[in-house]
This record gives structure tokens, sequence and C-alpha cells, in this order.
């Protein structure tokens, strides 16, 4: 036989078998297991006019090998697409990888299937042609490197693609063909390159014989001892041949002839293992199959014929069970009425008593809830105390807190605020702002000196200064009030300069029920206009309780003055001052640190308390002035 023939005969078996890239995991004693491991890419694929005359394609070198290049003139013929390729710049594939031997040319269809359409083998200057006929009418051209020439799937070492030239006749729009390649080592099966023959050949050997060697090993490690030995031991018959031609130094076509043949055969064997393998591999699956299902009947068989056992026995226990609680069932009424009746006679009991808890847990939550709020308003009122401390001298008394403002608030004879009393005042406005709920009813006195319809309208002028200038400072005008008594509500007597000077004050009366419970109850803030103060306190502010039991005016229910002194407004008891204490100015305030103008030892009267007040007639410095109003 031929080369030619010998080369058809085995392209042909081995278009008769299924490529399959498999790692044999076990023994060949055993069924070993493959694993297919492929990669996909794509190249233009042309389909080519039939009958149309030749045509041009160039090859370009991939990644893999960049300075590779090559031509083929693609003719179409009677039945076959003729290609002749030519080649240049091939590296000898063992720089790839030392499995790698030769070269491979691929026809690649447009669904992706593979075709080899022969071996590429470069001489020493990387220069190989080739000619070979195809019967596909679209595809696309690839140079791959392969272990041996006869595999029947290319691998991931592509060195050369198709490019398709302007000049090439086809259909105008190229055809992308996407196909699998074997990952490097799928043709190898688990064999490590380094356990290859070709690894420790003869570096004179023929590349044929190296192929062989190669694709006889390789066949043996997928199992084709076990699975195909005709196949394998012709396979073994031409590669002994081929090393009896190379051992006798016969000449390479007729090593050739030998070896391709041994290569072959040996793909044909892998291939048939493969197959077999997996037949092996399937059937096993499916007797495995069949016994798991054999035993999964059996045992749903012992199961259901367990359950009905144990459905019978459940059946006379619940026979025996009915009759024991008919048995018990007449005790069990006769229990159950009398426990009916303790039932209903112990409710009763509960209720009752539950009644009697929840009065009892009502009453003493009302007296918590009453003793939480005085301490609420008791802490309010002690809290407001130390504030207005700090800004005057405050005191508490039966109407609540006094606060005695020290400095002179108004000049002589007016009712414009002195810079000292404004900045004071703004302090009370102040704390009063943060105390929600309080009312402030503001009360205008003046002495008895000069006539009573001056003094009267005095009053209710001073009074509104203070009113407006707190409004000024963000206290709501809603719980602000102001009315003047002029001198009808003395606290200490006319007669004496001391006296007059008490007199003269304006009285901030405090309310709320936040510090005291009621809405009535009131604490009074009074400020002299000549720098001494005095306290009032007073219901709604028409009624003074002196804080010793003793009254100048008449008791609650009486009527306030009017704004224009026609009726008798109540007289605030007589309220002691105590010495004027430190104040410490807050942040940001401006505070009158001028020393008081009283002289030493003058007494506040009704008090008990004494205050150091300025002589009559004199002004802040302490000399003398107008009388005062």
């Amino acid at each position: 036989m031929n080369l030619r023939c010998l080369l058809s005969l085995l392209v042909l078996s081995s278009c008769a078998l299924a490529q399959q890239t498999a790692v044999p995991t076990s023994s060949t004693n055993n069924p070993p297991t493959f694993h297919v491991t492929v990669v996909s890419r794509t190249v233009n694929a042309v389909n080519y006019r039939h009958h149309s005359g030749a045509t041009n394609v160039d090859f370009r070198g991939t990644n893999l090998m960049p300075e590779a290049s090559g031509k083929a003139k693609v003719e179409s013929r009677t039945g076959r697409m003729q290609v002749e390729a030519n080649f240049e710049h091939l590296r000898k594939p063992q720089t790839i990888g030392p499995e790698f031997l030769t070269y491979v040319l691929w026809a690649i269809t447009p669904e992706g299937r593979p075709v080899n359409l022969g071996e590429v083998a470069p001489n020493n200057d990387g220069k190989s042609n080739l000619t070979v006929s195809t019967d596909l009418q679209a595809f696309g051209l690839i140079v791959t490197a392969e272990p041996y020439f006869a595999v029947t799937r290319p691998s991931n070492e592509v060195v050369l693609e198709n490019l398709i030239r302007s000049d090439t006749k086809g259909w105008e729009l190229p055809i992308s063909a996407k196909y699998d390649l074997l990952e490097r080592g799928g043709n190898t099966l688990n064999l490590d390159p380094s356990q290859l023959p070709s690894a420790a050949s003869d570096p004179q050997a023929p590349n044929d014989l190296l192929q062989a060697r190669n694709a006889v090993a390789i066949a043996k490690a997928a199992g084709a001892e076990r699975y195909a030995p005709d196949a394998l031991r012709k396979a073994e018959d031409f590669l002994n041949r081929g090393e009896d031609y190379f051992r006798r130094k016969q000449g390479t076509k007729a090593i050739g002839t030998v070896t391709r043949g041994a290569v072959q055969s040996a793909e044909d064997a892998r291939l048939l293992s493969v197959r077999r393998a997996e037949q092996e591999a399937q059937e096993a699956q499916r007797l495995a199959e069949q016994q798991r299902t054999a035993e999964a009947q059996q045992r749903a068989q012992a199961a259901q014929q367990q359950a009905q056992a144990e459905t019978q026995q459940r059946q006379l226990a619940e026979q025996e069970r009915q009759r024991a609680q008919e048995e018990l069932r007449a005790a069990q009424q006769a229990r159950e009425q009398a426990e009916q009746e303790r039932q209903r006679a112990e409710a009763a009991r509960q209720a009752a008593l539950a009644q009697q808890q929840a009065a009892q847990t009502q009453a003493q939550q009302a007296q918590l809830a009453a003793q939480r709020a005085e301490q609420e308003r008791e802490q309010t009122r002690q809290q407001l105390l130390q504030q207005l401390n700090q800004v005057m001298q405050t005191r508490e008394s039966a109407r609540g807190l006094i606060v005695n403002m020290p400095d002179v608030l108004f000049d002589t004879g007016k009712y414009t605020l002195k810079p000292g009393a404004r900045e004071r005042l703004a302090r009370v406005a102040g704390i009063l702002q943060a105390y929600p709920g309080l009312r402030v009813q503001i009360e205008g006195h003046t002495d008895s000196t000069g006539t009573p319809e001056f003094n009267q309208r005095l009053s209710e002028q001073r009074a509104q200064a203070v009113q407006q200038f707190l409004e000024t400072q963000g206290v709501n005008r809603d719980i602000v009030t102001a009315q003047g008594f002029g001198q009808t509500a003395p606290v200490a007597s006319n007669s004496t300069a001391e006296g007059r000077q008490l007199n003269r004050r304006v009285d901030l009366v405090v309310s709320g029920e936040a510090i005291t419970g009621r809405t009535t109850t009131t604490t009074t803030t009074t400020t002299s206009t000549n720098g001494s103060t005095g306290s009032t306190g007073s219901t709604n502010g028409s009624s003074t309780g002196s804080t010793n039991g003793s009254s100048t005016g008449p008791s609650n229910g009486s009527s306030t003055p009017s704004t224009n002194g026609s009726s008798t407004p109540p007289q605030p008891p007589p309220a002691s001052v105590p010495p004027p204490a430190p104040v410490t100015p807050s942040s940001g305030t401006s505070v009158n640190t001028e020393p008081s103008t009283m002289s030493p030892g003058t007494q506040v009267p009704a008090g008990g308390s004494s205050t150091t007040m300025p002589p009559p007639n004199t002004d802040q410095s302490g000399n003398p002035g107008p009388p005062h109003r």
C-alpha cells in the first residue's frame, strides 16, 4: 500500500469516530473516568464560490508565534475545494512545549466543526508547503501545535489564523465561526509532558517516529489495552516496524510510512477506548441506578409493612384508650361539676379581691402622682428661687418668692428704665421664659409725695414700661399684665424718708401652677424705684397677706384699684427685705456693679430683715437731689 492510500484509510477511519478529550482518573484495571476541558475561540470563515476559480487568503501569526505568516490559494474544483498553503517563520513545535511535535492545518466550519486537513511540517528554515482538499464549502483556516498529526480536535495552541483579504472571492460578509479547542494537555491525558517517550528519545530519531511513540503511549494511558486491544496491537506493530527501520537506518520514506500508520492506529485505539470507557461508565451508572431503585423499593415496601403494623397497634391502643375513657367519664363529670362550683365561688372571691386591689392601686397611684407633682413643683420653685437669687436677692413667703432688686429703676419723677435696671430685668425675662405656664402681673407704686392723680399716672407708666421691656426681651405678652396703684398701697409709713423709699417700687407678681399647684397663687418680685425693694404676696393680684399674719389691705375678694385711682386697691403687707446678696453676672450680660448708695444702719420696717437704704432726697452718688417720685 502506498503512502497516499494509507493516509486516505487513516483519515476515513478517524472521521468515523467522535472526538473525545478525556483524562482517566483510574488504572487500566478499572474503568477510567474522563473529563472534557475545552476553550472557545473565533476565526473568520469564507463561503467560497462554487466553480468561481481560485482565490487567495493570508495567514498571520497569533500572540503565541507573531513572526509566523503564510498564504493559501483556495480553488473550487468538482466535488471538492483544493487548498495550497505556504508557511514561513515557523519555529519548532517543541519550543511551545515538549509534548508538541508537529503542526496541523484545520478547516473550521461556520458551526464550529473542525476538520483535520493535514500536517504542517516545517523544515529547518521554518518553511512548509501543503496541498490538501476538503469537501467543505464554507470554512476558516487555522494552524495549531499538536503532539501528532492524526488528532481529531485542535489544541488551543493556535499559531496561525487565516486573514481574509479584500480581493478574496466569497460572500461579502465573512462568517464568524466559534469553535472549541482542547486545553493544553487534553491530548496527552494525565501524562506529564516529561513522561512522553519523545522527551527521552534519541535526538537523531525522525519526527514521524517520535509522533508514533507518543501516540502509542497516549493510547495506552487512555486504556486502549483494555478497550481497544486490536487497534493498539496494530499501532504497536507499525511502531515496531518503524523502530526496526530506524535501527537499520532505512530511508525516511519507509520509516514515515509505517510510523504514520502507527499514529493513526493509536489515535483510533484512543478514540475507541474513550468511547467504550464512557459506555462502560454509563452502563455501570445505569446498573447502579437500577440497584439504588431496587433498594429504595425494598426499603419503601418494608417501611410500608412496618407502617401498617404500627397502624394496627395504634388502632388497638386507641380502642383500649376509648374504653378507659368511657369508664372514667362518669367520675370525671362528677368531679367537674364539683370543680365548677368551687371555681365559681373562687372566681367571685377573686373578683372582689381584684376590685379591692384595683381600688387600692388607683388610690396609691393617685397619691404617688400627687406627691410627684408636688415634688416637681417644689423642685421647680426651688430652682426658680436659686436662679433669681443669682440676679437679685430673693426669699420665700406665704405668697411665694419675693425678689428684691437693689438698683434704682427709674429717674426721679420719670418712668424710663435705667441701663442697670434693664440689664437685671433682661436676665429676669430670660428666667421667666424658661418656665412655661407662668403669669406675670406688674404693679407700680409711689409714695404720698405729690398729688394722688400724678402718683397714679406715674405708677401706671412705670408698670407699663417694665411690661413693654419684658415683652421686648421675648416674654409672651399674653402672660404679662400691668397696673398702677399710685400711693394707695404703701408697705411702710410715708412720714419718714425711709418709708417713702420702700413705698416707691414696682412689683413683679409671678404666678402659675408650675410652681404653686394653684393657678391663683403668684410669686411677687418687688423693685423699688430708688434701689430698695419690698415684697407683697397676693391672690390674683387683688388681695394681700403679710408674712406674719397681719394685713394692710383687704383679704381675697376685695377689688383692685382702677388705673385712674378711683377705687382703693388692696394693701400688700409690709415685707422685710434681707441684705443684698452678691450678684454673679451671666455670660455675655453686663451688670451694674456700682456700690449701693444706702446709708448704713437704715432698717426696713415690718420685716425683721434689714436692708441698707440711701437717705431720702439723694441721687445714686449720695448727693442731695429733688424729691423722689
